[in-house]
């Protein structure tokens, strides 16, 4: 069974220019578009022009016989042009073969020899949750058929200061993969005779490099100055550039807290001598005091009360209530006489009191 790597990236970014280095005699390319090679020996390689699915299956299978490394350059133009030759086509069994027949090209590497590699190049797209992905005709590909799942490795262009790579690892928002210690880099120099060489080491492939020998070429190949750029993630915390130009009235809170802005009304005196000459206008914080709080005032209990206050309240009850101005003690003494004249001046009633 073949082994089929793929190479994405947009048009421009080195996919057809990093077969440069290979020898014409070891190398066969299927070119969908027909055209030039961007290099100088390009016109010496082994090439089969044709968008043909059934003649890019019958390509691969003679090309098999006596090269080892074969080439798709501009997978994606398979379903293109089948595309728009059929573009006036009604309905959706259009769709349906155009991703037939590409992922036939694809599963066809399956069944050549195994020290076959099959290199796809291909360019990318951004589908809708923002993933840069293999290009494609229809949605067959992209729900039903994953391409990139067919594949352990999967590589991606990049140009950064005009420097052109491939990079190896994902990035959380690409189809990016290769096996774990392949390659000594996230980026590795845009060369896909140094990949090949790479693959066949590690997997013990036909006729490989030894360790010794691929140490050497990894040192001229990876890309250490490419840093690898994740999704920014969303976080509260505060830089430190936005806290040294918050505005002055703005208190921090410790442990990156939200800060507590404070403004010009002035501020309750605390109660104790402590707070009593803290100024509103250079304060930036809200100091609470812990300890060493002025106790509160409790009020006295009934049995203190002096006697004096409690006759005078009596005094008062009394004469609201009875109209005397006299202490109740008194009042009770003069009671008795009263009784008296009351008994002694009704001796002429007709009834007499026992």
């Amino acid at each position: 069974m073949g082994t089929v790597v793929f190479i994405l990236g947009r048009s421009g970014t080195g996919k057809s220019y990093s077969m440069r280095d290979f020898d014409p005699e070891k190398i066969g390319v299927i070119n969908v578009q027909g055209k030039i090679l961007p290099f100088r020996n390009g016109a010496k390689f082994l090439t089969a022009d044709t968008d043909d699915p059934t003649q890019i299956l019958q390509a691969l299978e003679v090309m098999a016989k006596s090269r080892k490394t074969i080439v798709i350059d501009d997978f994606q133009y398979l379903m293109g042009n089948e595309f728009m030759r059929r573009a006036f086509e009604r309905g959706y069994d259009k769709f349906t073969e155009i991703a037939r027949h590409a992922w036939d090209v694809v599963d066809k590497v399956r069944t050549l020899p195994n020290d076959v590699i099959v290199y796809i190049l291909c360019h990318t797209d951004t589908d809708t949750e923002g993933i840069e992905r293999l290009k494609t005709i229809g949605k067959l590909l992209d729900e039903k058929i994953f391409l990139e799942g067919m594949s352990t490795i999967v590589l991606k262009t990049n140009v950064s200061d005009g420097q052109y790579t491939f990079l190896t690892q994902n990035n959380g928002k690409d189809t990016v993969k290769s096996p774990a210690g392949m390659f000594p880099s996230y980026a590795i120099e845009n060369n896909l005779k140094y990949v090949d060489e790479k693959i066949r080491n590690y997997y013990g492939i036909g006729e490989f490099l030894s360790d010794d020998e691929i140490k050497e070429i990894d040192e001229t190949a990876a890309k250490l100055d490419v840093i690898k750029d994740e999704p920014k993630r969303r976080g509260r915390r505060r830089t430190a550039e936005t806290a040294t130009n918050a505005p002055e009235t703005a208190a921090t809170v410790e442990d990156d807290k939200t800060p507590v802005e404070t403004t010009d009304a002035p501020r309750r005196r605390r109660r104790g001598a402590e707070t009593a000459d803290v100024t509103p206008e250079t304060t930036t914080t809200q100091d609470v005091p812990t300890q060493d709080e002025p106790p509160r005032r409790r009020r006295r209990p009934v049995a203190e009360t002096p006697e004096s206050v409690t006759e005078i309240a009596e005094t008062v009850a009394n004469t609201v209530e009875n109209g005397a101005a006299a202490p109740r003690k008194r009042r009770r003494k003069a009671a008795e006489p009263e009784t008296e004249n009351f008994i002694n001046d009704n001796d002429d009633l007709p009834f007499e009191i026992n």
